[in-house]
């Protein structure tokens, strides 16, 4: 028995439904509309999960148009609402830009400004502190980039857990820092150049060196290690 829209989820076998089916046997082995329903969770009333991850598909013809229709496109279709169709919208964004990342030319860094340009369009912009890691290998070139922290306009609170973690699982072998100070200025807080020193000294310690801290604004940015505060 397969998957059809002549069945409800209820009245699938446990084992062909699409949760237990990607839990079982992985994502690769998934049909389309599978991994649209589990992304949508629930269906509505009188609307099964995976009929109306069917009827999205037949709606917009191709995944690539299915990306690509607004919010209010997608809530043209019966049964799907607003708040499905921003979780459906959210996780196409999210797989855009992790493809992006994926696909990154191999990037060196070698200065300050090079990181500067990597982050400016990742943060430059945010109203709200962001605080980023980008890891890198043995050469310098940039394995990843990743926002750790998502603060209020002013303050990004971050542990070094949430550093030192992606860069162990990447296996970086040297991190810089970066994050945005969305009011404009540029001069390091003092909550700055404590979170640096403390992160430059558990670097120490896990061996992935901190090599710079880079602090954005809209069309500047100041180096930790090029003014000489990073201790």
């Amino acid at each position: 028995m397969t998957a059809t829209a002549t069945y409800t989820i209820q009245q699938l076998p446990l084992e062909e439904r699409p949760r237990e089916r990607m839990l079982r046997h992985g994502p690769e082995v998934m049909a389309t509309a599978e991994l649209i329903a589990i992304i949508l969770g629930s269906g509505m009333k009188g609307t099964p999960v995976l009929q109306l991850a069917q009827a999205i598909l037949a709606r917009f013809g191709t995944l690539h148009c299915v990306a690509e229709a607004t919010i209010a496109e997608l809530c043209e279709i019966k049964g799907l609402g607003p708040a499905k169709a921003i979780q459906l919208k959210a996780a196409f964004t999210l797989g855009v830009r992790a493809s992006q990342h994926i696909g990154m030319p191999k990037y060196r860094i070698e200065t300050p400004l090079q990181a500067y340009h990597l982050l400016r369009d990742e943060i430059a912009h945010a109203k709200q502190e962001h605080f980023v890691v980008i890891m890198l290998d043995v050469k310098g070139i940039v394995i990843t980039v990743e926002t750790v922290s998502v603060g209020t306009l002013s303050n990004a609170l971050v542990h070094p857990r949430e550093v030192f973690y992606p860069a162990i699982r990447n296996k970086a072998a040297s991190v810089i820092l970066g994050h945005n100070h969305p009011s404009g200025d540029l001069t390091p807080s003092r909550q700055d150049y404590d979170i640096t020193n403390k992160l430059i000294e558990v670097g120490k310690v896990m061996g992935i060196p901190v090599r710079d801290h880079i602090i954005v604004v809209e069309n500047d940015y100041l180096s930790m290690r090029e003014k000489g505060v990073m201790f």
